[in-house]
């Protein structure tokens, strides 16, 4: 059965950091790209950042870029959102989920944001909360 399970949530202050993880089951991690999208109360999916499967191309959206680090580990079939520097707006629902139309294994630097129809798999997403 493939799977996406996301961990790693919870409430920190602004300022601080969570490393947020992907288990992906049921399918080889190395032949997807992956993503992290975000959903705030009230607002549509965000793209966060995107990471290709071989060369591992990162795309980061511009809100987390500088602060967020995304990366892959294929042997432990993980991929790892570090978020550094938090603040309150990155207070939301994060989701992981694979690439599953067009060039499965790349993420595409003026789509892989936008094209939510591209992936699949969803994880059911871990809340993160960033408050004083």
């Amino acid at each position: 059965q493939v799977q996406l399970v996301e961990s790693g949530g919870g409430r920190v202050q602004p300022g601080g950091s969570l490393r947020l993880s992907c288990a992906a089951s049921g399918f080889t991690l190395d032949d997807y790209a992956i993503a992290w999208f975000r959903q705030a109360p009230g607002k549509e999916r965000e793209g966060v950042s995107c990471i290709s499967s071989g060369d591992g191309t990162r795309f980061y959206g511009g809100s987390v870029k500088g602060r967020f680090t995304i990366s892959r580990d294929n042997t432990k079939k993980t991929v790892t959102l570090q978020m550094n520097n938090l603040q309150p707006e990155d207070t939301a629902v994060y989701y992981c989920a694979r690439k599953v139309q067009g060039q499965r294994t790349y993420c595409y630097p003026s789509t892989w944001y936008r094209q939510l129809s591209d992936y699949g798999s969803w994880g059911k997403g871990t809340l993160v909360i960033v408050s004083s």
